[in-house]
Order: structure tokens, then C-alpha cells, then sequence
């Protein structure tokens, strides 16, 4: 059974709050007919803090796509091993234990993908698998998560290492002058993340099932204009009442299993924004304490796009993790619109005398404790 291990999630040293974010959008923008509308759009996000790869007066700078390109490999390269190796650490692991390397980003492009510089940088085997994911955006961490689960169904004694990495600064471009652009200035955040899905052992999540959806005819509700200047987020102001059809969708994905998505005991949800959290709780009738580690990401971080659901369930292990046994979802959407969905019940590993874990064996088993960890601040 493959089990979701304990992530590690890493976030850029430079800081932007709120107040600064909205101070410099009434500089920027002064004269812009819907500035007050994107003022409260912004203070209505719940984001407090962000963290920026580079400092703000450099990311508000534009050099060129080729040197933001640039910037993207420069940093995911020097900041991402220390990330990995905590992730193995974690999961009890070394790279020779590693079998697949899925590697999600959707925020700078590198052919060969950063699986490559990976594998020969840390001394994983030669024979790893790559899987780069790209264009399912803030989906990207959950379709990973399923891809590895997938993976590990089908070869049960194998481990897979997800990486995520998200330089959403990168992407600011000063000429997008839209609501919905300046918004998203407001609303995202840079970070990395990685974990290890293990084939055997291990202690987090063990997978049950996964599913995907696709909701038809929304292509363009969240996307990329791919120009001379680089990425240019688009996003339509239909996209928070998705929840009306993606809810739905989740319980029939669940239904074939007899998993009620609105009965289970956590909920790691991708937090694009306050109102997507709020209309999946009252799709699902959840009450708003049900996504406190999303939206604890989103005060502190931001949307970190395809890492927010592991930085949702490194707060869950923080927390100390729910009773052995529990059920729970982790659940990412994205452009598509596409979610990608996982269920899973709470393991934790087998005692001293042999006794194995509530998930297992039906009724709780003693947790092992571990000291509470928050995200490492690299630079």
C-alpha cells in the first residue's frame, strides 16, 4: 500500500505583507478605473504574508523572459537538494531508494526537466524514472500524488519522490492591468516542496484511491498567453463557482468506494483563494474549521500553487496528525478546470512488538510522536 510520508516544505527568504501589497498597488496603479474594486479583491484573499524568490524591487522589474527563465533554474537548482533531502530524511529513505522522480512546476520551463539535474546533483540512480508535470498548474501536486500512487499500485515494493517547486513571482508581469491580474499579484506566492510516496512502510497517508474531472467547456478559465514577455495568467471571474460542479463530482468519484467526501475526518484542499474553500464547505456541508491547514497556507504563504497541499499536510503533521485510521482527502485543482482527488486513511508505523497500524488492523494503534516542524527558510 503506498503511504504518503511526511513533506518538506521550504519557502524563499524575502517577505511581502498585505499592507505593503496594497500600498504599492495604489502607487502602481493610481489612475486605474477598478482600483478600488482590486483593493478589496486583494484585502479579501486572507493572504497576510507572501515569500519572493528575489526582492520585491527586482521582482517588479521585468529583464526579459529569457533572464526570468534564467532566474527560475538558477534558484530551483540551488535551493531544491537541501528540500529533497529533508523529504528523505522523513520518509527514512536515501536517493538509492528512489525509484521515480515526479517533478511538478508550472512557473518556468528547463528541457531536461529538473529530474535530470536531480538524479546526477544527488546521486540518485541512473535508472530513476522522470515524470515532469507542467501544465496542470495548482492541480499539478495532487495529480502527482495519484500519478506516484498509480506507480507504486503497480510495482508495490518501489518508492516515488514528488518535488514541487513554484517561483509564481517570476511570472509578474507590469502590463497586465486587469482585475483579475492584479488580483493575482496579490494572491500568489513563491515555495518548494517535496515528499516520498513509499511502497512499503512508512508514516502519513496510505492511498486508497484516486480520481480526476474534468469540468467540459472551461479550458480558458484559467490560463497562460504565452508571449514575447513570458507567462501571462489569465483568470475568469467564473472560476470560484466551480465548487457547484466539482463537489458533485467528488462525492461520485468516492461513491464506487462507499467514501462519503463529506463524512471523512481531514481535508487537504488546494487554497486558490477563500471562496473556493467556502463554497466546498457548503457544496459538502463542512463547517470553515474543516480547511484550517488551507487556509492557514493561504494567510501565511499565499496560493504557492502546486504546493499547497503539501504544505497543507506538513500542518497536519505538525498538529500531530489525526487518530490512526482516520479518512481522509487531498484534493488540488487547477486549469481545465481539472481536480485531481486522493483518498486515503492515516497510518502510522508498526510498534516495537509488531503491532500494526489502526488502518490496518481496525482500531487505533499507539502514534509515534514527532517534535513539531515548520517550513525551512532557505537562502
Amino acid at each position: 500500500m503506498a503511504t504518503l510520508c511526511r513533506p518538506e516544505v521550504a519557502v524563499p527568504e524575502h517577505v511581502v505583507t498585505v499592507e505593503e501589497t496594497l500600498d504599492l498597488a495604489r502607487t502602481l496603479h493610481a489612475g486605474h478605473p477598478q482600483l478600488d474594486l482590486a483593493l478589496r479583491l486583494i484585502a479579501n484573499t486572507g493572504v497576510r504574508t507572501r515569500h519572493l524568490v528575489r526582492p520585491l524591487a527586482e521582482t517588479l522589474r521585468h529583464p526579459g523572459f529569457e533572464q526570468r527563465n534564467l532566474r527560475y533554474e538558477k534558484e530551483a537548482k540551488r535551493r531544491l537538494p537541501e528540500v529533497v533531502d529533508r523529504a528523505l530524511t522523513h520518509a527514512q529513505l536515501g536517493t538509492a531508494d528512489i525509484d521515480m522522480i515526479v517533478y511538478v512546476s508550472c512557473t518556468g520551463f528547463m528541457m531536461p526537466s529538473m529530474t535530470a539535474h536531480l538524479i546526477n546533483g544527488m546521486g540518485f540512480r541512473s535508472d530513476t524514472r522522470q515524470l515532469p508535470v507542467s501544465q496542470l498548474g495548482c492541480a499539478g501536486g495532487g495529480a502527482a500524488v495519484n500519478r506516484a500512487h498509480d506507480f507504486v499500485t503497480a510495482y508495490p515494493d518501489r518508492n516515488v519522490l514528488i518535488v514541487a517547486c513554484e517561483f509564481c513571482s517570476l511570472l509578474y508581469q507590469p502590463t497586465d492591468l486587469g482585475v483579475g491580474s492584479l488580483l493575482s499579484n496579490g494572491l500568489f506566492g513563491d515555495a518548494m516542496a517535496a515528499v516520498v510516496v513509499r511502497g512499503e512502510g512508512g508514516h502519513g497517508i496510505r492511498l486508497e484511491h484516486n480520481g480526476s474531472h474534468l469540468v467540459p467547456g472551461t479550458e480558458d478559465w484559467i490560463s497562460y498567453a504565452v508571449r514575447d514577455t513570458g507567462f501571462h495568467f489569465q483568470l475568469d471571474k467564473r472560476v470560484p463557482g466551480t465548487m457547484a460542479v466539482l463537489a458533485p463530482a467528488m462525492r461520485r468519484m468516492a461513491a464506487p468506494f462507499a467514501w462519503d467526501v463529506a463524512g471523512l475526518d481531514f481535508y487537504l484542499v488546494h487554497a486558490g483563494g477563500p471562496r473556493i474553500l467556502d463554497d466546498l464547505g457548503s457544496q459538502l456541508g463542512l463547517p470553515p474549521e474543516t480547511f484550517r491547514h488551507s487556509r492557514a497556507t493561504l494567510t501565511e504563504r499565499g496560493n504557492i500553487a502546486s504546493a499547497v497541499v503539501f504544505d497543507a499536510l506538513d500542518r497536519l503533521f505538525t498538529e500531530g496528525g489525526p487518530p490512526p485510521g482516520a479518512r481522509g482527502l487531498l484534493a488540488g485543482f487547477g486549469p481545465g478546470i481539472t481536480a485531481e482527488i486522493a483518498l486515503g486513511h492515516w497510518s502510522v508505523p508498526a510498534t516495537a512488538t509488531g503491532a500494526v497500524s489502526g488502518a490496518a488492523a481496525g482500531f487505533p494503534a499507539p502514534r509515534e510522536q514527532e517534535p513539531p516542524r515548520g517550513a525551512v527558510v532557505v537562502g
